[in-house]
């Protein structure tokens, strides 16, 4: 039988709220992240209006795609999207 791999130490993430959190935001995260090691695993999640923040829209497709970018610009090679269903055509 195959042993299973350590789990990572350190596993981060964002939420990415429209008007709140940027590209330029996720690439200044990313890069203090990537200081430590590039390799920590990153997952940028979309936001969905409920409950208090219902006044704001989900988080658009493009939106996540430019964080994405930024976060793999800023150095870290293990980037995903954490709720890839909720994204859209927004804004």
């Amino acid at each position: 039988m195959e042993e299973r791999e350590e789990p990572p130490l350190l596993v981060a993430s964002t939420l990415v709220v429209p008007g709140y959190v940027d590209e330029e935001e996720i690439e200044k995260i990313a890069s203090f992240l990537a200081d430590i090691d590039p390799d920590i695993p990153y997952s940028l999640l979309a936001f969905h209006p409920d409950y208090l923040m219902d006044d704001l829209p989900p988080t658009s497709k493009r939106h996540m795609e430019e964080c994405l970018k930024a976060a793999k610009k800023a150095g870290l090679v293990n980037v995903h999207i954490g709720n890839p269903w909720l994204l859209g055509d927004y804004y």
